[in-house]
């Protein structure tokens, strides 16, 4: 245990910050798992909402930080592909 106080604030904002970023992750694990679930039903308007909903919450990932920007376009790119081929068929 840290015993300077500057020390125990980092710790203390640390906690914090990964709190928030577990919570960020927890909720776009559940978007994505809508998403799979509504292409696997065959239901293209549901997934083209979750698909926009993804996306939009990847891109605030990257924003803060929690998730790397080039880490939620590549998601994105792969969420498009398997939307348009899932359409496609």
């Amino acid at each position: 245990m840290a015993n300077i106080k500057s020390a125990k604030k980092r710790i203390s904002v640390i906690n914090k910050k990964t709190a928030a970023n577990r919570r960020v992750k927890a909720h776009l694990k559940a978007v994505l798992k809508h998403f799979d679930n509504a292409i696997a039903e065959k239901d293209m308007t549901v997934a083209a909402e979750k698909l926009v909903l993804a996306e939009k919450k990847l891109k605030q990932a990257a924003a803060k930080g929690t998730i790397h920007k080039n880490a939620a376009y590549r998601k994105i790119s792969r969420l498009t592909k398997q939307f348009n081929k899932a359409k496609a068929e």
